[in-house]
């Protein structure tokens, strides 16, 4: 597994680390590639960006010598962290980047604060405990886990958009840095193109290529690849289906330096498949664990083909398809008329009542207007927490939704990492983030036209069919199917860790794992958790805690 960390002077050094600085240590463990750790050292300052980042040399040398290094540094294209150490000052700043797509986490030890990108390496600073509250919390809503935890306990998240600033002498400080931009619809349209190219071109140069060629978000990308060199465009579909839905889509996409791939799906990829190919251990329980059997064979085949780096769509969905939160913003400022034409229409196109989404606006409830169906799960024995406070209005409902995908979908980055693939997320980047929430959220918002701000920006480049496809593909057949074909494996899981430490009553469980084996309409993310969390806790049981040993042992 590829990570990276630092921590306060005499603070310890995971066994296998290369430094790349000495005091106050700062290091990568792993295979990482040389350009996602950019370095400047001059005058007694030290500056490190890790992670795919665009910035050149000029920008850099400018950081470095910054009054505000968020000011300078925060908002480049890609996803990254930023640590700068000044010794005339004694401190090193540590900053977050604003979409969570690069997550950090610290512990307290003895020695000082320990920083690092994997909270389950840290955990071995910390007794290698998985934190019981904050898994109940993810079963309960695995979008919304316990503020301020880890999955592991004694190990801390460092917020995105934070700035960790250690001191010598071992003490910890975090502060917000970022807060989001105001621009006009046509400014952001703009700079969304910009971003979106910069941080496909910064991930891309110089490395084979492979992406997925699916819905709008990950045919975007591969085109934006595609103007770098050759570009891998794998498209997956059912072994006996070769028109129609993506397939579709795919096949009237021509570029000359796409090369397309399909994978035909069978039997032994449907979700939940027992594969041969081990699920390795990752920070937190990742959400394509039940798919690992498809995804780690469409990696693995395109990894034998060259590919190094694999570009994904994860994340178009959640900037810009986002649900209709902003009508609680409309109910605010007493716009009644906007109201309730929007509720109409969003109603009209779900095919449901527009009575609840109003309801749910003159409340303010925007979590009530992103996931309706939320409730918690009959089988869950967890103690009720207090959920976390509703985000006030679409803006703030817009970055905790993008934060948790990033946050969840890192865990399939470290998936893809076991397998030797870099997984890449461009639409994660926060300086993109920070594009898109600039836009006011009644803007962003229209059911006349899908993701208006994505196909605006991306302009001339995908044929027309593609700019105005509405629909993308769904998978509810192949996980109920799934299900059934793998009942006797779920069951299993079902009464396995969760169980043991009392976490779920099995029984209802079983019960609700045989309805989707019959095809019910059931509410799959309360059920997808529960499995996923089981997975992840039999791959990390399996596996050693990280060793950590003083900084002199470690060569550089």
């Amino acid at each position: 597994m590829h990570w990276f960390g630092g921590g306060s002077s005499g603070a310890p050094v995971p066994e296998g680390a290369h430094l790349v600085w000495s005091d106050p240590p700062l290091w990568v463990v792993g295979p990482c590639p040389e350009r996602r750790v950019k370095t400047v050292q001059r005058d007694g300052v030290q500056l490190a960006v890790l992670g795919p980042c665009g910035a050149d040399e000029v920008e850099l040398e400018r950081a470095m010598s910054a009054r505000d290094l968020a000011s300078a540094a925060g908002l480049w294209a890609g996803s990254y962290t930023v640590v700068r150490h000044r010794r005339g000052r004694d401190e090193v700043e540590i900053l977050t980047d604003p979409a969570g797509g690069c997550p950090l986490y610290r512990v307290s030890t003895a020695d000082g604060t320990v920083w690092g990108s994997s909270s389950r390496a840290l955990a071995g600073l910390a007794g290698q405990q998985v934190d019981t509250e904050w898994l109940g919390a993810f079963l309960a809503d695995k979008q919304s886990p316990l503020p301020g935890r880890s999955s592991w306990a004694g190990v801390m998240p460092v917020p995105a958009g934070h700035l960790l600033m250690l001191t010598r002498e071992g003490a910890a400080s975090v502060t917000p840095w970022w807060q989001p931009s105001r621009r006009s619809y046509e400014e952001a349209v703009s700079l969304v193109s910009e971003l979106l190219a910069d941080g496909v071109q910064t991930r891309v140069e110089g490395v084979a290529v492979s992406a997925d060629l699916a819905g709008t978000d990950s045919t975007t990308v591969a085109v934006l690849a595609a103007q770098h060199g050759r570009v891998l465009a794998l498209t997956a579909h059912p072994e006996a289906v070769t028109w129609g839905g993506d397939m579709r889509y795919a096949r009237q996409l021509r570029h000359p330096s796409i090369e397309h791939l399909h994978f035909p799906l069978g039997r032994a990829h449907l979700p939940f498949a027992t594969t041969t190919t081990v699920l390795p251990p990752t920070d937190e329980p990742a959400p394509s664990s039940g798919l690992w059997p498809m995804l780690s064979e469409q990696l693995l085949s395109v990894a034998a083909q060259g590919a190094t780096c694999h570009l994904t769509g994860d994340g178009g969905d959640n900037l810009f398809m986002a649900p209709p939160t902003h009508l609680a913003d409309l109910a605010r400022r007493g716009r009644m008329f906007r109201l309730a034409h929007d509720a109409m229409a969003w109603a009209q196109l779900r095919r449901v009542s527009p009575w609840p989404l109003l309801r749910s606006a003159l409340r303010r409830d925007t979590r009530g207007l992103a996931r309706p169906w939320l409730e918690r799960p009959a089988w869950l024995l967890a103690p009720a927490v207090e959920a976390p406070s509703h985000p006030d209005g679409a803006d703030a409902a817009l970055l905790a939704d993008v934060r948790g995908a990033a946050h969840s979908t890192h865990q399939d980055v470290q998936l893809a990492a076991a397998l030797g693939i870099e997984l890449s997320n461009p639409y994660f980047d926060g300086a993109l983030l920070d594009a898109v929430v600039s836009v006011p959220a009644p803007d962003r918002f229209t059911v006349c036209r899908y993701k208006p701000l994505l196909v605006d920006a991306i302009g001339p480049l995908l044929p027309e069919a593609h700019r105005l496809r509405s629909t993308k593909g769904v998978f509810a057949g192949d996980f109920h199917r799934g299900a059934r074909e793998n009942l006797s494996r779920l069951l299993a899981l079902a009464d396995g860790r969760l169980a043991e430490t009392g976490l779920i009553d099995p029984r209802p469980l079983r019960a609700a794992i045989h309805r989707l084996g019959l095809g019910v309409e059931s509410v799959w993310p309360p059920i997808l958790a529960a499995l996923t969390a089981e997975m992840w806790l039999g791959a990390v049981a399996s596996t050693a805690p990280t060793a950590w040993v003083p900084v002199s042992e470690v060569a550089r």
